[in-house]
């Protein structure tokens, strides 16, 4: 008898294993494929001079010695930085803020969620179309009221400092719904048994947020970090559609930087070592924080 329970428990988990393998399979199959396979290649190329058309012509390391003498590679990785700076606190900040005043309103919770997080399902480029028409010196409909009330034109896109705030606008209004959904979610996992012992005990809704909410949502807030470090890393579509990189170079990314060399300038060689090269800032910053992690984020609080 305990045989033929050995051998179905067996016969179970084989079948258990295979199954498992069967729905990570087109997980996988992608990650491979997308971005596994890129990585290593983009590893190969930069020691190679190649243009797509010509063959490769094995360089050394002359494309990372370009790399670290070259200017323009610092001005993008510093645009880069600056919008890390802005972007990350807008993001993680308001996106607790917003799924925290979602989360305490009991009425039309359905309703302020989805209009949260609508335009996160609109693909970027098509709705930074139509905010690069509202946000337009001359044409733009923000100017057009801005002038009707006496004011003059605001050049959102054509000066350097108003571009980030442009960009931090549209970014806010476009990706704000996904951290929102993640905090509110996380808002909705914490056991209300906490809740209700504050409210015995009289406590004020700042004191429940920063006592309660704030330290057993920290699991959420390092996730929300990271994800939000690695798509500011390589954020492209905004400044891209919005300003081409520009007012000169103001807003030109990293990521905006590697699709001019690789695939404007058709030195694949060059922008194999740029990619690489934020591949490895990202897994460095990623290592650093998972480490860092224990100290601050709270997992049993059950």
């Amino acid at each position: 008898m305990k045989a033929k329970n050995s051998s179905y428990m067996q016969v179970k988990k084989r079948r258990d294993t295979i199954a498992a393998y069967a729905f990570l399979a087109p997980t996988l199959l992608s990650f491979t494929l997308f971005i596994g396979i890129p990585i290593v290649l983009s590893a190969i190329f930069m020691f190679f001079k190649y243009n797509l058309i010509t063959e490769p012509v094995f360089v050394g390391f002359e494309n990372i010695k370009r790399m670290l003498s070259d200017n323009n590679v610092r001005i993008a990785f510093l645009n880069t930085l600056k919008f890390l700076v802005i972007l990350c606190p807008i993001h993680c900040g308001l996106g607790m803020l917003l799924a925290f005043a979602v989360y305490k309103a009991k009425r039309f919770q359905s309703i302020f969620r989805g209009a949260i997080y609508f335009p996160s399902i609109v693909t970027t480029a098509s709705v930074a179309i139509v905010w690069a028409y509202l946000f337009s010196t001359d044409l733009g409909v923000i100017n057009y009221f801005i002038r009707q009330f006496g004011g003059s034109n605001i050049p959102w896109l054509t000066n350097a400092t108003t571009a980030y705030i442009t960009i931090a606008i549209f970014s806010f209004w476009k990706f704000i719904g996904t951290t929102f959904l993640y905090y509110f979610i996380g808002m909705q996992n914490i056991p209300e048994v906490y809740y209700e012992a504050a409210r015995i005990d009289g406590a004020s809704t700042f004191a429940v947020f920063k006592n309660i909410t704030l330290p057993l949502l920290s699991p959420t807030t390092f996730f929300v970090l990271i994800t939000n470090i690695v798509g500011v890393f390589q954020i492209f579509d905004e400044p891209y559609i919005l300003t081409k990189g520009g007012p000169g170079t103001a807003t030109r990314t990293i990521a905006l930087q590697i699709y001019r060399t690789a695939f404007q300038d058709m030195n694949i060689g060059y922008g194999s070592a740029l990619s690489f090269s934020l591949f490895l800032i990202i897994l460095v910053i990623t290592v650093v924080q998972f480490k860092m992690q224990k100290k601050w984020v709270v997992y049993d609080y059950d």
